[in-house]
């Protein structure tokens, strides 16, 4: 089962020393969010250990609580997050910069850089592309960057504070809205964290049924992404070629389920649907083209010395850096850490025998994670061969233990893993919360840039290749 193993309540002042605890015994983090408790705000810590997660919360008293970014970078964002939407002041976080919120004052969210020569280079909210708001603030000496601040949440949309009130059933559509590239892990993430608070257990048909739907996800994402590095580099055939083989897993996805980005394909403690075998077979007989087709691409690819020269070296991210910032999924893999969210739940979806993605020089650059991404295909198209082979049922999830008021699940994106945090009284949602990938990796990506000349941003972007609405949730 996913969910929370063990809920600690910690008074407020003994919380570092919990989470201190907590990291001493092996826990790693999942996350951390505010939730309002009457007068004064809750602060909850997502820790994982293994395939169990764990949750520790206290009550920001007065609205105060100790900062643990010290004892776990990766809770940065988090907590600035909490400062700007629930108003917890986390001592010892200095400065406290804001990240949802917009001050005029740029001593609010911009680091001073200073020096001989520095100045700064200001890209978006604007872009010329057709892509969502965000804006890069370079320091630079003459082309070197030497820091990057992120301004994103130009649409913060307040889904999570909408889904409060809405049933349980309800909130699937809020969980699912947040991001079309990501609606198929949203949605599964979502459910499994109610239907761990309902005390369900999937049946076999749903497990493969749901792991067909993330698997299709993860196709046409991947395709997508080897498109915009190729775009990145100016290599205008391996972008169209990957372009045109992303639109035909899409015309798969619309196919199997109806819709292009997989919406409506999952729901609440069922299968939202069934594929007959003739369908499963003309399925899986083009999923298997697609494939040879990627794989002709990629070793293509490999083999066009001015564009492996254009991604060797580019935007290097050691694995110390990647535990220690938190990076998840492909940019994780791509340098040396072995996680991936699919073989942490085995009773949940269907994967066995999963070995994560590792390149064969996990240098934690562009090449690398390029080569993640197309390792990742060759293992996708072979899975989702073998599943509609025999085609699952729906399936559906039945009663194994207690409904409890609190449900936590975790879910591989095709850019790593999505933590899905459900709070509820009886069937209402209290509150939710959802760490997406993105959201781990955007603060990653902005300390890898540093180092770099500004005319690799654009390629190492691509190369993270993140999502705006999974932010501005």
């Amino acid at each position: 089962m996913s969910g929370v193993l063990e809920v600690e309540h910690v008074e407020t002042g003994r919380w570092r020393s919990a989470v201190a605890a907590a990291i001493d015994g092996g826990a790693e983090f999942d996350g951390l969010y505010a939730a309002p408790t009457g007068h004064d705000p809750a602060v909850r810590l997502v820790l994982r250990q293994g395939a169990a997660r764990r949750m520790l919360t206290a009550r920001a008293a007065e609205s105060r609580l100790a900062t643990v970014v010290d004892l776990l970078p990766a809770a940065e964002w988090d907590e600035r997050e909490a400062h700007d939407t629930h108003g917890v002041v986390f001592d010892g976080h200095e400065p406290l910069r804001a990240l949802v919120a917009h001050p005029a004052d740029r001593a609010g969210w911009i680091t001073p850089v200073e020096g001989p020569d520095v100045h700064e280079v200001a890209v978006g909210p604007i872009h010329a592309g057709v892509i969502e708001s965000g804006h890069f603030r370079f320091h630079v000496v003459g082309e070197r960057v030497l820091h990057l601040d992120l301004r994103l949440f130009y649409k913060h949309r307040g889904l999570e504070r909408a889904a409060e009130g809405v049933t349980l059933a309800g909130g699937l559509a809020v969980a699912r809205r947040a991001c079309a590239a990501c609606a198929a892990a949203n949605a599964v993430a979502y459910a499994q964290a109610v239907e761990s608070l309902l005390g369900l257990e999937p049946d076999e048909d749903l497990r493969r049924s749901r792991t067909v739907i993330l698997e299709l996800e993860r196709l046409y994402n991947h395709l997508h992404d080897l498109s915009a590095l190729c775009a990145g580099v100016g290599f205008d055939p391996g972008t169209m070629t990957f372009a045109a083989l992303k639109e035909r897993a899409q015309r798969v996805n619309e196919r199997v389920t109806g819709h292009r980005f997989l919406f409506g394909a999952v729901r609440i403690g069922e299968g939202a649907g069934d594929v007959d075998a003739g369908t499963a077979a003309e399925v899986r007989r083009e999923i298997e083209a697609i494939g040879s087709d990627a794989a002709a691409a990629w070793r293509t690819l490999t083999f066009m010395e001015a564009v492996q020269d254009r991604l060797r070296g580019v935007g290097p991210l050691s694995r110390e850096d990647a535990e220690r910032w938190g990076a998840v999924g492909p940019v994780a893999r791509a340098s040396g850490v072995h996680r991936d969210a699919r073989t942490e739940n085995p009773g949940l979806l269907w994967y066995p025998d999963l070995l994560p993605a590792r390149p064969e020089h996990p240098t934690g650059d562009v090449a690398a994670r390029a080569e993640v991404r197309a390792l990742e295909l060759e293992q996708t198209c072979a899975m989702l061969s073998g599943l509609l082979g025999a085609p699952p049922g729906p399936g559906q999830a039945t009663a194994s233990r207690e409904p409890a008021a609190l449900g936590v699940a975790c879910v591989e994106s095709p850019r790593g893993a999505t933590v899905c945090c459900v709070e509820a009284d009886e069937d209402h949602i209290v509150r939710l919360h959802l760490r997406t990938a993105s959201y781990a990796n955007w603060p990653v990506l902005a300390r890898v840039v540093p180092g770099a000349i500004l005319p690799d941003f654009p390629l190492i972007n691509k190369s993270f290749e993140l999502c705006y609405a999974c932010v501005d949730r």
